[in-house]
């Protein structure tokens, strides 16, 4: 897997998940585990194929995360500069086909929340908008065709 670049906040954040995970949820479905154990017959115990199926996938998202962090890079906030787009830049476009304006902030993978104006800059969008000054015209291609914008505003 390739480096992750994120903020302080995001890497506290997967932290706090890592944490979450090891000291509450797994001894949560270990105690599932023997408590369906304890009920006999493991070969038709469903209780327990589930809290085993649990464990799995519990188990996976921890190895992912723990993997996320070892390869994540903090970025320095203070080094973030409005000049051209780059991550945590928070990017006002307008669409220019329906005059629709959007702000959004670009961020890491593990960061990306839609609901909170947050894309990775990964998505189509992020990478035709990286190293574009405000005024630019862009056409990104997108899975459903070209759509154009103007960039804004720069913002941190």
């Amino acid at each position: 897997m390739a480096v992750s670049y994120m903020t302080e906040e995001g890497y506290n954040k997967l932290l706090a998940e890592i944490n979450y995970l090891e000291t509450v949820k797994r001894p949560e479905i270990s105690a599932q585990i023997a408590e369906a154990r304890d009920k006999g017959d493991l070969s038709e115990n469903a209780e327990y194929d589930a809290a085993k199926d649990a464990q799995g996938i519990m188990e996976a998202k921890l190895a992912q995360l723990k993997h996320l962090i070892s390869n994540a890079r903090l970025i320095d906030e203070s080094q973030v500069k409005t000049e051209a787009v780059q991550i945590l830049n928070k990017v006002k476009i307008r669409n220019s086909k329906t005059d629709a304006v959007m702000t959004y902030m670009l961020v890491s993978d593990s960061e990306a929340n839609l609901k909170e104006g947050k894309i990775s800059v990964n998505t189509p969008i992020a990478q035709g908008l990286m190293g574009k000054k405000v005024g630019d015209k862009v056409d990104i291609s997108v899975p459903s065709g070209i759509m154009s914008f103007e960039i804004m505003d720069i913002s941190i």
